[in-house]
């Protein structure tokens, strides 16, 4: 926060961070675009109320961001799903069940920490395996009694930041029936991973047994949106349906069964697993996927030189190819593929 010093305090307090940041090159970079851009937002024609919210954008992103930052190597989920369905509903209990069986397979729970299916998701991994991400709202409370007051949890005042925080840092995504607001997170999480904005994850709707509620949307959006082509056939695999508690737990888990992330560098999209692909099986994989890579690169390397420079993963078996696909929707059968070793 702004302290009582004033501006020269303010510029004095950047330039001291600046001089003696230990961070890499490539953030300093950073931080001086972003500063960069301030002077720009100063000198140009912003309104007073662009500055404000721009303004407290920036404050909350680095509030959720030093939130985070103790956990970012912990595995995590997102739970999505309706504020107003109670505790006792059948559907309340199915997302306690599945939270509480992801929390034991090693995952951390991030809900938007407010009433219904997210105190569920959080009664469900308990206090110590959640993580809440509140909306300030004037017919909500700030927090479910889960999560309140504990160092895990933040406050936004815009979606678009808290949206940014529920997908920036998790590894797997639970989309549980709701309104408009679930139906907002879940289709801009679909775009994301879908135009290659965001990493490939998980993506499951879990739909109580006996009262389907994701298929049936589905069934009537997917059809027409192929039918119009304004989707490709294989964007209908971005997402799984399912209701049954055991499969969603395995396709969350499963996705990660030996993949573990990916990097772009330059032009090569690097695939980093857990254990590597036997050379024996490299060229009916290389076959198989050729479409991925146009007939270029596509073997196992070692880690790159930004990746060496960044410290990133470097434990972790390379796959490198030339990767020719729009988005990540064509990359899912690929990880799907490398999990089997």
């Amino acid at each position: 926060m702004v302290d009582s010093s004033g501006s020269d305090g303010v510029l004095a307090r950047i330039a001291e961070s600046l001089a003696g940041t230990e961070r890499p090159a490539a953030d300093r970079r950073q931080v001086l675009r972003l500063l960069d851009a301030v002077d720009e937002l100063i000198r140009g024609h912003a309104s007073g109320l662009d500055v404000k919210i721009a303004s407290a954008a920036l404050q909350e992103m680095e509030d959720a961001f030093e939130m985070f930052a103790p956990y970012r190597d912990d595995r995590k989920v997102t739970i999505f799903g309706s504020a107003r369905i109670s505790a006792g509903s059948p559907i309340y209990d199915l997302t306690v069940d599945v939270a509480g069986r992801l929390a034991d397979e090693g995952f951390m729970v991030v809900t938007g920490a407010g009433p219904g299916l997210m105190e569920a998701g959080m009664v469900g991994a308990g206090r110590e395996k959640s993580i809440g991400v509140s909306i300030r709202l004037p017919f909500e409370s700030s927090a479910n009694d889960i999560i309140i007051n504990d160092e895990k949890h933040v406050t936004m005042r815009y979606f678009f930041t808290r949206k940014l925080m529920l997908m920036k840092e998790s590894h797997g995504f639970l989309c549980l029936p709701g309104g408009f607001g679930t139906m907002d997170e879940t289709f801009e999480l679909l775009t994301l991973v879908q135009t290659g904005r965001s990493v490939p994850a998980p993506i499951v709707f879990l739909d109580p047994p006996d009262r389907p509620f994701w298929k049936p949307i589905m069934a009537g959006l997917m059809p027409t949106l192929l039918a119009h082509e304004v989707i490709s056939p294989e964007d209908t695999g971005l997402y799984r349906i399912t209701s049954s508690v055991d499969e969603a737990v395995r396709l969350v888990t499963g996705f990660y069964a030996n993949f573990h992330s990916i990097r772009h560098v330059d032009d090569t999209l690097v695939v980093r697993m857990e254990r590597p692909v036997p050379v024996a099986d490299l060229p009916a994989l290389r076959s198989g996927f050729a479409h991925l890579h146009g007939g270029k690169l596509f073997e196992m390397i070692g880690p790159t030189a930004a990746e060496i420079r960044d410290g990133d993963c470097l434990d972790k078996q390379r796959l490198g190819l030339s990767y020719t696909g729009k988005g990540y929707a064509p990359l899912l059968p690929l990880i799907e593929a490398l999990n089997r070793w």
